[in-house]
């Protein structure tokens, strides 16, 4: 008797997780902005040429990681694919638009360790002397990625790599 109702409290359980997390949103947006005392010109580079995303990404975290190139240069048509270790898994990102000195946008996907296909922006926004660097990322949100973002907080975890990557595109900046 008592492990049927244990079984069912836990049944009961389980079942209020998987409602939970069916009724999370079916899409997401992870969003965070710094001020650079720099212009949008000295800035804007840094971002449409996926050559300089290794100077301050903080997805550059596997040595080994094989890296290659291909598309345009830099601006609409680059394109950036890498295989890693499991922290930094596999991908490809495209420049889909660019607009100097403002915008770029990028498509990403990712192949492991989760399959994904997002969207990448990065805005530039004069304020003052200084300009203000957005970098955000949206996309659709499975059910299974509703599942995990039950029990991790998706958003902090993937906002902290964006706040470590504009510091660190922030001291190349302001050089």
């Amino acid at each position: 008797m008592t492990i049927a109702i244990i079984a069912i409290v836990i049944a009961l359980l389980i079942a209020a997780v998987l409602v939970f997390a069916a009724s999370k949103p079916d899409t997401f947006s992870v969003r965070r902005s710094t001020a650079v005392n720099a212009s949008q010109e000295k800035i804007f580079p840094h971002l449409n040429d996926l050559h300089a995303h290794q100077a301050w990404s903080p997805f550059e975290k596997d040595p080994a990681m094989k890296r290659t190139h291909s598309g345009a240069p830099s601006g609409k048509g680059a394109v950036y694919e890498w295989d890693g270790n499991r922290e930094v898994g596999k991908g490809r990102i495209a420049i889909t638009d660019s607009a100097p000195p403002s915008k770029v946008v990028l498509a990403l996907e990712m192949i492991k360790p989760f399959p994904a296909n997002n969207v990448v922006e990065f805005t530039l926004e004069p304020r003052g002397t200084a300009t203000n660097v957005t970098w955000e990322m949206r996309g659709k949100q499975p059910f299974m990625a509703k599942l995990m973002s039950t029990f991790i907080n998706c958003e902090k975890m993937v906002g902290s790599q964006f706040e470590l990557g504009l510091a660190k595109l922030k001291a190349i900046a302001e050089r």
